[in-house]
């Protein structure tokens, strides 16, 4: 078995462990980079694309966002539409400032791989199965099959970064591991279509008929959401079908213009809340989807794996110029309380905008009294504002 030694072993080639690597790398931080996948594989994932501001910030200040400023579509507000009127949160104008920019997943993986392998990074593609061993000692290690060969990794630490059916949270004792979830009665039912979009902004649904999210990945790519049952059958939605319930749901007036085509990517994805804790056992640090799962309405997986990674390349960089671990020994409970913060907005907007099969006709009409009050209300819009656009790091 060959050995290579490192500071850092990162399981997971998503935005997670590249962004961790690039701010290590930044730092003069060692790290090895292990994927169980090709790298167009994990090019190719369709996921997230509303960025919050600091989200922007860091992946510029780590030398990323070069295209990201040339291509992303700055978003000052967002809509809500009740059944088929829209109403306007002017988000800039109510946070003094704070915009969200539309960029896809798959472009800020293109990104970091591009950084990353420009500057000789370690990453090691294919890499399966990866097993993790002593991570309650001082000297973790993790061990990888590539081409039929069996290899392992010296580390200081193990950075899981590799997703919620990823090796490194299964690799934890459950006695040492507490988990809270929450499963939705619905999914929802996804498109990518290269379509002028309805609107210059998001467009978010609610109707009796059910939700439904108006999005793009580009001037010329809509991204479309449908809420569905999470048993649905995908065969028996065609394209046209698809768009005259978008139509329905978004109302007359608004979808009179909407431009339909053939879809280029068709999905149906249940939606939970997830969160496990606490983040860290021994020198393994969890990160991303390894640690929570977010419901997709309130546009916060991507950027609170940006967030947790962010707190933990600080901990390390402390750690390896000062030998100090305050900072390490805080990450889960850091990470923590901006997590449950956007577990709790992710929840809120889910209720507020879906229809819940089992709820009552009073429950249905307080939802909509407090949907009815959210647009009136000064306070309300700020409120919905201040977090979709991403409360500031320390809060």
């Amino acid at each position: 078995m060959s050995a290579i030694r490192t500071q850092v072993g990162i399981v997971g080639s998503g935005p997670a462990g590249l962004l961790l690597s690039q701010l290590l790398h930044n730092a003069g931080v060692e790290s090895v980079v292990l994927e169980r996948h090709s790298r167009a594989y994990v090019e190719g994932r369709i996921r997230a694309g509303v960025l919050e501001q600091g989200t922007v910030d860091l992946l510029t200040a780590a030398g990323v966002g070069e295209r990201l400023q040339r291509e992303g579509l700055v978003h000052g507000g967002v809509e809500i539409a009740v059944d088929g009127r829209r109403h306007r949160i002017d988000m800039k104008a109510l946070t003094g400032g704070s915009c969200v920019t539309v960029y896809g997943q798959t472009q800020i993986q293109k990104d970091l791989f591009a950084k990353r392998l420009a500057e000789n990074a370690s990453i090691v593609f294919e890499a399966a199965p990866v097993s993790l061993h002593d991570v309650e000692s001082d000297r973790p290690s993790l061990r990888y099959v590539h081409d039929g060969a069996e290899h392992r990794v010296d580390c200081d630490f193990i950075a899981g970064c590799d997703g919620f059916h990823g090796v490194s949270r299964a690799s934890i004792p459950a006695d040492r591991l507490e988990t809270f979830e929450r499963v939705y009665p619905f999914a929802w039912l996804g498109i990518l279509a290269d379509t002028r979009p309805v609107s210059d902004e998001l467009i978010y649904t609610c109707s009796a008929r059910g939700f439904a999210l108006f999005s793009m990945r580009a001037i010329r790519v809509s991204r479309l959401y449908l809420q569905c049952a999470p048993n649905e059958d995908l065969s028996e939605w065609s394209d046209d079908r698809i768009w005259t319930e978008l139509q329905r749901r978004l109302g007359p007036e608004a979808s009179e213009g909407m431009e339909t085509g053939p879809s280029t990517d068709k999905s149906i994805a249940s939606l939970r809340s997830f969160v496990a804790e606490p983040m860290r056992w021994g020198n393994l640090f969890l990160a991303g989807d390894a640690a929570h799962i977010v419901p997709p309405t309130a546009a916060k997986g991507l950027n609170l794996a940006v967030a947790d990674v962010r707190v933990l390349a600080e901990a390390f960089n402390a750690f390896y110029r000062t030998g100090r671990r305050d900072r390490l020994d805080a990450y889960s409970d850091t990470c923590l309380r901006r997590i449950w913060k956007a577990q709790r907005f992710a929840w809120w907007m889910t209720s507020l905008l879906h229809r819940f099969p089992d709820r009552s006709a009073f429950d249905s009409r307080v939802q909509r009294a407090e949907l009815d009050y959210v647009l009136v209300s000064a306070a309300g819009q700020q409120t919905l504002a201040e977090n979709y656009t991403g409360l500031p790091f320390g809060r």
